[in-house]
């Protein structure tokens, strides 16, 4: 279908993600899932056909791509058939690498950036915390400076890749009297002495990836793994946040898309009273009514993204297309679910992993209460929150 947003050469490579997906992942997905593990193999692979790079230029060795290169590439992730394999590969080029691209020095590029690009070191980013989730100025975690490190105590949880990840992106308060202005950020390899995994946790659905609750014991972290400024965290997380929110959005309607597909697919084939399902005008006006919300959040991301790539405030619109982007996917997932009656409930049938997986969606990355907060807030006061660059000294 035309889009004003998508060249020949984004359909082309959009094309690639979906063979690679098909025939290389999907195949394995049964077996990740009960193993509760991805293989680091399947990165490298990404890697090599530069999926792991889009938004990083090439002296990294990204392939220098858009954001429409990235909506591409999330929109088709689903096809993987596992939202835990979406969530992984998403938090390691979108989220767990994006701060140090943007605000990292040289040599932080080097030694962790192109890793990641090359699938040769897998990352995590390490925020929520026991007793602070959407609230990061809560933060309990402490880096304390000491001659020629930092000292990092305090625990963080629900942390994808952080049980087999090599690096994370840590968040931590620097100088708490400062509140908000006391918070930085620091890459932390995951093999530095004190740097514990407390336990991995099992969750109701993204069975596939490894999510932790990590502990930090007096770790010292050397001075130059500071990213950016020291006390500039939050307000670098508040940015990255837009990228963050919108690879939830475009994974949601991608999985709302492919979930639709197979359960349109299910009923031309099942019958009831001697007809298929597609004969039964209850039924095939509900998924009327699902494609179309699927297609209204579609068209939301697109324009939240296009909003992101040619530098325009965008916090209120990439806000709505989490928001509406994730319980469109939940919402589509139940009622396929009930379309394919009690088969549905079976494991055998990929609704049922559908069903667990658009659960999370809601909930990561902001919940869908805070993004109506954050939306509610900007429509009152008129006015969306300066760039980071209007913050920094």
């Amino acid at each position: 279908m035309p889009s004003p947003y998508f060249t020949p050469e984004h359909d082309t490579f959009r094309a690639s993600v979906r063979r690679f997906l098909e025939k290389e992942v999907a195949p394995n997905a049964d077996a990740w899932e009960k193993e509760r593990r991805i293989p680091r193999s399947i990165f490298a692979r990404m890697g090599e056909l530069g999926f792991l790079g889009l938004l990083f230029p090439p002296e990294l060795g990204g392939a220098g791509g858009d954001v429409f290169h990235a909506v591409a590439f999330l929109e088709e992730l689903p096809r993987s058939r596992m939202g835990g394999f979406c969530a992984a590969v998403s938090v390691q080029q979108f989220m767990a690498t994006q701060h140090i691209f943007r605000w990292g020095t040289e040599a932080l590029k080097q030694r962790y950036v192109a890793p990641s690009v090359a699938g040769k070191a897998v990352g995590a980013l390490a925020v929520t915390e026991p007793d602070a989730g959407s609230d990061v100025s809560a933060l309990r975690t402490r880096a304390v400076r000491k001659d020629d490190h930092f000292l990092l105590n305090g625990s963080k949880i629900f942390i994808t890749n952080g049980a087999d990840g090599q690096f994370l992106t840590v968040a931590a308060k620097t100088a708490p009297e400062h509140g908000v202005g006391g918070i930085s950020l620091f890459v932390v390899d995951t093999d530095l002495p004190g740097v514990r995994v407390a336990r991995r946790l099992e969750k109701i659905g993204w069975h596939s990836s490894d999510t932790a609750e990590l502990a930090f014991e007096d770790v010292k972290v050397p001075l130059d793994r500071l990213i950016g400024e020291e006390n500039m965290g939050f307000y670098y997380l508040m940015e990255a946040f837009q990228l963050e929110r919108l690879c939830g959005a475009a994974i949601g309607v991608g999985s709302a898309r492919l979930c639709l597909d197979e359960t349109l697919a299910y009923m031309r084939e099942r019958k009831a009273f001697g007809r298929p399902l597609t004969k039964f005008q209850a039924l095939t006006h509900k998924l009327a009514d699902l494609a179309t919300e699927v297609e209204s959040a579609r068209c939301l991301v697109h324009h939240a993204a296009w909003l992101h790539q040619n530098g325009h405030a965008c916090v209120r619109e990439c806000s709505m297309a989490k928001l509406l982007g994730t319980e469109v996917a939940k919402r589509v997932a139940d009622e396929c679910l009930q379309l394919f009656g009690g088969f549905g409930l079976m494991e055998e049938y990929p609704i049922s992993r559908f069903y667990r997986d658009a659960r999370p969606g809601t909930i990561v990355a902001g919940t869908s209460e805070i993004m109506r907060e954050i939306i509610a807030r900007i429509l009152v006061d008129d006015a969306e929150p300066p760039p980071v660059s209007a913050r920094s000294s």
